[in-house]
């Protein structure tokens, strides 16, 4: 009786049926319990640095090694360097993607170099890591700057070499 239903409605009849059956129906699948941040948070940067660069304010900082729970992570995708002025809100400068995942050696300390800025003004900056899956980590610490004018180098018209002092002999 079942036979011949499905040899009325065809073959496509007896895929449905069968699918139904077995428990192979299409949907958006069973998915799994959330994972703690422990184990997906990369952990907060903690050593940002600013210093002078002759193109504008260099910020370097190690690479993050562990989640946040202490697992070793070995999926970083990048960092967001955020900059404000003074005392002003911050706002995303630019995302940096991590391209040394299938390396043999992976890279330990990284910069960059923002030459967007004025001499004079005061910048504050901080690092947000992030996965390859999108996970982000805490701000870093802050690191502040303020750009200056680099030194002018002497005029070779004018400078004169300072006059040496006369050695004096041990005995005299």
């Amino acid at each position: 009786m079942i036979w011949s239903r499905f040899a009325r409605g065809g073959v496509a009849s007896l895929a449905v049926a069968l699918a139904l059956g077995l428990g192979l129906t299409a949907g958006c699948g069973v998915k799994s319990a959330p994972l703690p941040p422990e184990v997906v948070v990369p952990e907060q940067i903690t050593d940002l640095h600013a210093s002078t660069d002759a193109k504008g304010i260099k910020l370097t900082w190690e690479r993050p090694t562990r989640y946040f729970g202490g697992h070793t992570m070995r999926d970083l995708g990048g960092f967001v360097i955020v900059r404000a002025e003074a005392a002003g809100p911050y706002s995303p400068l630019i995302e940096l993607p991590v391209t040394d995942r299938e390396r043999f050696a992976v890279q330990h300390q990284f910069s960059y170099i923002d030459n967007e800025t004025v001499v004079g003004r005061r910048y504050r900056y901080q690092i947000i890591s992030k996965t390859t899956d999108g996970y982000i980590s805490n701000p870093s610490n802050e690191a502040t700057f303020t750009r200056l004018r680099p030194a002018q180098p002497p005029n070779p018209d004018t400078f004169k070499l300072p006059t040496p002092t006369p050695l004096v002999s041990p005995g005299a």
